[in-house]
């Protein structure tokens, strides 16, 4: 089934994405969040072609104390639906479905999602330092006192797919490889000089098996997405991209609540939105996947459904697997913080055809179809995945 044969349930309307947009990204000194935020949501409301007189939902998490007032506020909107949902990395592709089922059941009809960050600036200007955790209340509480440090969760759990499966250090560095190579043909990335599988294994170890390439970048940067009804798609500058399904899943805090290092509640969420859509990860022309580390790519697709547990290395390393962050993902374009919008701003770019130099084709040389962007929060502990489609 593809996205131009699949209807929106009786009495549901069907969404699209209207516009998108990234602000400034990578070094940006200068500018304040709330500037990123606006700059980001006019260019994604110049995209869309619609007066921002329209939107009356906005979604924002990460900024002020009562994010997404002050956010709202600082745009001049004044929306009657809100959403302030933050999963880590995952919140934007949670925050679409909610704003979808908002506009589907007819409570908003045009909603502004909306990121901005200057972590690598603010760190720079010493505005801030490095976190080494999330905090220690909680059940934290009971992990923070030994040292057990976001990276370090991340790298226990690569550590143990490795022995269940047998996952080799140079698959993991593939992911990095990959991801710069994607990056060299996109312009607006941070990081374009293309690396090898050696430079990532010989770099500084950050937390074993993880050395520096492993790692995602540390950038400025925001972006846009504005959702709308249907009832808009004929005032839009350019062809709607629909919301087909989604699903969203939190699974843990703690690493002791985890029940197993090799799965990721990725296989919940993408389960939910492959069936809300219709779809099956066969059909899907282009993945966006969140890659705070190597080992997030090649888990997430396994949980997917794009290839059998275990086996992520080996379908990653493979050329006819379904092509993935095609910007150049969290590892060399940008990773501002919560980078999970960024996935839906390139998976729309690239079903519109908009991606000059690394734009994806099906074998028949048309466009991609369908498009996946699968956020991913914590340390694993939350995921939302989102389908797309054209037509």
């Amino acid at each position: 089934m593809t996205a131009t044969t699949r209807t929106a349930p009786a009495g549901r309307r069907r969404v699209a994405v209207a516009g998108v947009a990234l602000s400034d990204c990578g070094r940006v000194d200068e500018a304040t969040p709330y500037a990123l935020h606006a700059q980001a949501a006019r260019r994604a409301l110049a995209d869309s072609g619609l007066d921002r007189s329209l939107v009356d939902g906005i979604a924002s998490a990460g900024l002020g104390t009562l994010a997404p007032v002050e956010v709202a506020e600082y745009l001049g909107l004044r929306p009657t639906w809100v959403d302030s949902t933050s999963v880590g990395g995952a919140t934007w592709e949670v925050m679409a479905a909610h704003a979808a089922d908002a506009i589907a059941a007819g409570r908003a009809n045009a909603v502004l999602l909306v990121y901005g960050s200057t972590a690598r600036a603010d760190i720079k200007a010493r505005r801030r330092t490095s976190n080494l955790s999330f905090g220690a209340r909680g059940p934290l509480q009971f992990e923070v006192p030994y040292g057990h440090t976001l990276v370090a969760k991340y790298a226990m759990a690569a550590r143990r797919h490795m022995h269940e499966y047998g996952t080799t250090l140079e698959q993991l560095a593939e992911v990095a490889v990959q991801a710069r190579a994607n990056a060299a043909l996109n312009p607006e990335a941070m990081f374009r000089t293309p690396v090898t599988t050696d430079e990532v294994l010989s770099g500084p170890m950050i937390a074993d098996p993880f050395t520096k390439l492993h790692c995602c970048i540390r950038s400025d940067g925001g972006c846009a997405v504005l959702l709308v009804a249907e009832d808009y798609v004929k005032d839009l500058a350019k062809p709607p991209v629909w919301i087909l399904g989604a699903g969203e899943h939190t699974s843990h805090t703690t690493m002791s609540e985890w029940e197993d290092f090799t799965v990721s509640p990725a296989a919940v969420s993408g389960r939910l939105a492959f069936e809300r859509a219709g779809v099956t990860p066969a059909d899907i022309d282009v993945a966006e996947i969140y890659d705070a580390f190597t080992y997030m790519t090649l888990v997430t697709l396994e949980d997917l459904g794009f290839c059998a547990k275990g086996e992520g290395g080996a379908y990653f390393a493979d050329k006819s697997a379904v092509p993935v962050n095609t910007d150049g993902g969290g590892l060399s374009a940008c990773h501002p913080g919560m980078r999970g919008l960024f996935l839906l701003v390139e998976a729309v770019r690239q079903l519109r055809g908009e991606a000059p130099g690394r734009q994806t084709r099906r074998p028949d040389g048309s466009l991609p179809e369908l498009a996946l962007a699968s956020g991913t929060g914590g340390w694993f502990c939350s995921s939302g995945t989102v389908i797309l489609g054209r037509g």
